[in-house]
């Protein structure tokens, strides 16, 4: 998602007013696919209830449509890679506002444990089923934090450090996008040929369902218990995101970021962090010592979700959908692999550790 950022280098980038007129048309347009693609999620929700297809993921997809249909200006290009990577950094950090960190202690420890174990195997599993099926390494990387974690936001948030290609940016979302509202539709059919109770039902639906807002779809129809505790286990999987972002900054990082000597390499490590992943801990962490008010923590987190939506749709003006085709039926076989994968290794947990 850096590619655009080369027309605007920050060494050279003109005065701050010049700058904006620059970026302004290209965040401008991404902004409209934005609001265009909320609007159509808004009317799903008073159509259905609930929207079928999220406004995330349907910015990205108009945004894609439109890119292929109509190659956006040069003029527009800056603002578009603008929005596509400092916009969603900026969202990503936001996010750190409205985690509570103490929600792992009150899920207990056992259960805490397990979905840590869980999203590290999920990781694993979903990375060598892409590797096995040609997917290159960072496209597999995206599939397996995306399945494993919080769908578009893990995506999203590794991609910046791995220096995923947008291409595989955008098709790992658009399909595992799509497969997470099967699931969403269809999870709820497997509760009494599983056996599950309702509490149980909720910690399958935190475990295995892409995005928070897909887990309230998934659960709280069933009961108001399965949408608690499906939240709730969903939450501490989204914990995990901090974690495995750094992991990969530090294992990503390249020769010339490495640092020249030994002695160097204790002082130069926090250039190895991005910036918005330690605003993001650092957030989370106020927010569990009560820093951060309450009433604060659902504005914070609307406004991160409007930000993610203008980045997801600059994303999609950046890729031409043609492209995504090359490598569209093995993402899905590994999207759907990984799915099972998960569901298997969910049901599991639930009873190894003996959720009633």
């Amino acid at each position: 998602m850096t590619a655009s950022s080369a027309t605007v280098p920050v060494e050279s980038a003109p005065p701050s007013g010049a700058r904006l007129a620059v970026l302004f048309p290209g965040v401008a347009l991404a902004t409209a696919v934005g609001v265009i693609a909320l609007a159509i999620a808004a009317v799903e929700d008073r159509l259905f209830g609930h929207p079928i297809v999220e406004g995330l993921v349907l910015a990205i997809l108009l945004g894609m449509t439109i890119r292929t249909v109509w190659a956006p200006p040069v003029r527009v290009e800056a603002g578009i890679g603008f929005a596509a990577k400092e916009v969603l950094e900026v969202a990503v950090l936001l996010l750190g506002a409205s985690v509570d960190l103490p929600l792992l202690r009150r899920a207990g420890p056992s259960l805490a444990i397990g979905i840590v174990l869980l999203v590290v195997l999920g990781i694993a599993s979903s990375y060598l089923i892409g590797r096995a099926l040609g997917l290159p390494h960072k496209l597999s990387v995206l599939v397996a934090c995306g399945n494993s974690i919080c769908g578009n936001s893990a995506i999203a948030a590794v991609a910046p450090v791995i220096r995923a290609e947008k291409e595989h940016v955008a098709s790992s979302i658009a399909f595992t996008a799509i497969l997470g509202v099967a699931v969403v539709i269809g999870l709820p059919f497997l509760m009494h040929p599983l056996g599950l109770s309702n509490y149980q039902y909720g910690v399958l639906a935190g475990l295995t369902v892409y995005a928070v807002p897909q887990v309230l779809a998934a659960a709280f129809p069933v009961s108001i218990v399965s949408g608690q505790i499906g939240t709730l286990v969903k939450l501490v999987r989204v914990l995990m995101l901090g974690p495995v972002v750094l992991f990969f900054a530090l294992k990503h990082r390249t020769d010339a970021d490495a640092p020249a000597s030994v002695e160097g390499a204790r002082f130069a490590i926090t250039k190895f962090v991005p910036w918005f992943i330690i605003g993001f801990l650092a957030l989370a962490g106020l927010r569990s010592a009560g820093a951060i008010p309450a009433a604060w923590v659902t504005p914070t987190r609307s406004l991160s979700s409007l930000l993610t939506v203008a980045a997801m749709a600059a994303l999609g003006l950046g890729v031409d959908l043609k492209a995504i085709t090359k490598v569209g039926r093995p993402v899905i076989i590994t999207v759907t692999a990984s799915l099972a994968v998960l569901l298997v290794l969910s049901v599991a947990l639930i009873h190894t550790l003996s959720i009633r």
